[in-house]
């Protein structure tokens, strides 16, 4: 018998809760397969989660995200929600502690009652309309950074329920499940994110001119800046 095989033998390729169950059982090339998979978007969704004002703690929260998967190894259990929607949902809670702290987290009314929501200053002033002729990369870029713009004018849970649904494809059903909220909140979320948005953008990007222009595939991102806040931090370290 050999004793010095790998525990829990697996390949790069599992699905993620294989890598998990054998991360538990001491495996831990599979902590870095996880993490190789899943860094990039779950930065760039706690550095969209805190916005400018709490960038410069998104490290921390991505680094505490990753600590607290190593200590919860022996007690994860997928529970029907997936390990992505898991470690996300453990990335909010530390994001949320973190602007609660600072006190930047706003309240959220569930009936988003009161005034109706006007953006921060004149939407798309200056640009040029969508008719003239703009360079497609440039166009789409400009749209990326102003989504960004916009998305930070969201409270807290309408931002989380538009980036774990749009950003990262987790279904209604999963986020009210990690939330602990009920299915018709986080629909509710969802709309009234989306309804600000297009508040914010329709000044200029009418669904007209959107239904005549194709999305280049490298404007998909949001630019060079937001590339950049993709690749994430320095290499965390598996501690197990």
């Amino acid at each position: 018998m050999n004793n010095d095989a790998a525990p829990h033998a697996v390949h790069a390729d599992d699905d993620d809760v294989a890598l998990m169950s054998a991360f538990a059982a001491g495996n831990v090339q599979a902590f870095e397969w996880l993490y190789q998979r899943h860094h990039a978007t779950l930065y760039r969704f706690v550095r969209r989660l805190l916005g400018r004002d709490g960038a410069s703690q998104a490290d921390e929260v991505f680094q505490d995200t990753w600590l607290r998967v190593v200590h919860a190894k022996e007690r994860y259990v997928p529970q029907g929600a997936s390990f992505r929607t898991w470690l996300f949902t453990l990335a909010h809670h530390r994001a949320v502690d973190v602007l609660r702290r600072s006190g930047r987290e706003s309240p959220l009314l569930e009936d988003d009652g009161g005034e109706p929501f006007v953006p921060d200053g004149t939407p798309w002033s200056a640009w040029p309309r969508p008719e003239h002729a703009i360079d497609e990369l440039v166009f789409w870029r400009r749209a990326g950074a102003k989504l960004l713009e916009c998305l930070e004018q969201l409270p807290v849970a309408q931002k989380t329920a538009f980036l774990l649904h749009h950003e990262d494809g987790i279904t209604l059903d999963e986020i009210s499940r990690a939330l602990d909220i009920g299915f018709e909140t986080a629909k509710s979320r969802l709309r009234y994110a989306l309804s600000k948005l297009r508040t914010c953008m329709g000044a200029y990007l009418d669904a007209a001119t959107l239904n005549r222009r194709q999305m280049p595939e490298a404007a998909a991102a949001d630019g060079a800046a937001d590339d950049a806040a993709a690749a994430g931090p320095h290499r965390l370290g598996a501690r197990a």
